[in-house]
């Protein structure tokens, strides 16, 4: 078969990778500019190098037999690290986050910056409709955050349609920092301080290089009561937040910048993947099983199962 995929994060590229592997033809379509969604790595330049922050998810952990295999085989690809700062079974990928799902993608006919607006279908295939025209697959798997699923699938899943929108993700401001010294604390990392749900010495992870770099996001609460705030302020908010948390006046900042997530931690539908055999449409992502890095990974995994079987 001929599939289309809508979403190249962590699950459309497992879910690739599966079916690639089973003899599919594979296109991969995102309206992200490169690599990264959720585990997105910035890099901004200082006056003293380059900066890295990983202003996404901050790192993961392992459970399924299988994901360890697959983390595994990151670890022996250079681009997966444990990182004991966030607990004994943290991992992060190097040099950034983003590492990971550049190499997962580069196997792949991925299509960034390309947003399908519609999905319809013609004859017994799918169209996906973009900017530049249409394609037409014979499976269509969608694969983002349960918010953006809902459109697409409304005409024809209005039941899993139903179930993305009653699947509610939570905001996360994060404020990435980097100075001119080093933060006086001890700690690289702390967690639900404030109105801080995590901050963390970014500079400080495998693999990092570049000045002393902070990332320091908002708890859920926090986030969604100030979503609509200016950048500038919730920047000062969080940076005094920071100082407060580490007990020291922060170093000159050599570069301060903000991102909002509107669908920062996913919530849980209670299941593992959706697939539809008779019309050939499947769903996976975070949100069907929860707010984890391996959910994404154990959803495209069992829907190119299913897919395959």
């Amino acid at each position: 078969m001929r599939i289309g995929i809508i979403g190249a994060g962590l699950a459309g590229l497992t879910a690739a990778r599966g079916l690639a592997e089973a003899g599919h033809a594979v296109v991969v379509f995102d309206k992200a500019r490169g690599p990264g969604g959720r585990m997105s790595t910035r890099r901004t330049e200082t006056a003293l190098g380059m900066a890295f922050f990983d202003h996404g998810a901050q790192y993961f952990t392992v459970r399924d037999a299988g994901f360890a295999e697959t983390v595994a085989r990151w670890e022996g690809e250079g681009i997966a690290a444990r990182w004991p700062a966030a607990g004994d079974e943290a991992w992060v990928g190097a040099p950034g986050m983003n590492a990971i799902i550049k190499a997962e993608a580069a196997g792949h006919d991925v299509r960034w910056n390309c947003r399908i607006e519609v999905i319809g279908r013609e004859g017994a295939l799918w169209r996906f409709e973009h900017e530049s025209g249409s394609e037409s697959f014979d499976a269509a798997v969608v694969a983002v955050p349960a918010e953006q699923v809902a459109p697409l699938l409304e005409p024809h899943a209005p039941d899993w349609a139903a179930l993305a929108e009653a699947t509610i993700s939570l905001p996360c401001w994060t404020v990435m920092a980097a100075f001119a010294d080093r933060v006086d604390f001890a700690a690289d990392c702390l967690r639900d301080m404030g109105a801080i749900g995590w901050a963390a010495r970014n500079s400080a992870k495998p693999g990092r290089a570049g000045p002393e770099s902070w990332v320091v996001q908002g708890s859920p609460a926090w986030s969604a009561a100030h979503l609509e705030d200016e950048p500038e302020r919730v920047i000062a908010a969080l940076l005094t937040e920071l100082a407060s948390a580490t007990g020291a006046a922060l170093p000159e900042a050599l570069v301060v910048q903000a991102h909002r997530w509107r669908y920062a931690l996913s919530g849980a539908a209670g299941r593992t993947m959706l697939w539809d055999g008779a019309s050939r449409l499947g769903v996976s992502g975070d949100w069907l099983i929860g707010p984890r890095i391996e959910s994404a990974w154990a959803s495209g995994r069992a829907l190119a199962a299913a897919m395959t079987a």
